[in-house]
């Protein structure tokens, strides 16, 4: 099993590729719905990681995506600018998830 990614920005896939992850560039909704539907006919792909500008682009699929639990597991990544979500994401995350405060 391997993993790929799709990214909004050169910097992302080229640090990924260093590390032996496969992946393509997108710009618009429709080439991020197109890549991903590509990666979702491989069989051998069980990690989709996808930078948060990527998955804002596509954001229904990705949502269907985590919520079916098959794989591929879906991974949001910040990019070389670093992350868009607060301090307390994971926190909100559990809480949405499962209604539990913590």
């Amino acid at each position: 099993m391997k993993a790929f990614l799709v990214s909004d920005n050169h910097d992302s896939l080229v640090g990924m590729r260093l590390a032996g992850i496969q992946g393509c560039l997108v710009h618009t909704s429709d080439e991020a719905f197109a890549a991903i539907d590509r990666v979702l006919q491989m069989k051998d792909v069980a990690i989709l990681a996808v930078t948060e500008k990527a998955a804002e682009m596509a954001p229904d699929i990705i949502q269907q995506l985590r919520e079916r639990g098959e794989l591929p597991l879906v991974v949001e990544i910040p990019d070389r600018h670093g992350t868009k979500r607060g301090a307390d994401f994971l926190t909100r995350y559990v809480q949405e998830a499962i209604g539990v405060k913590m």
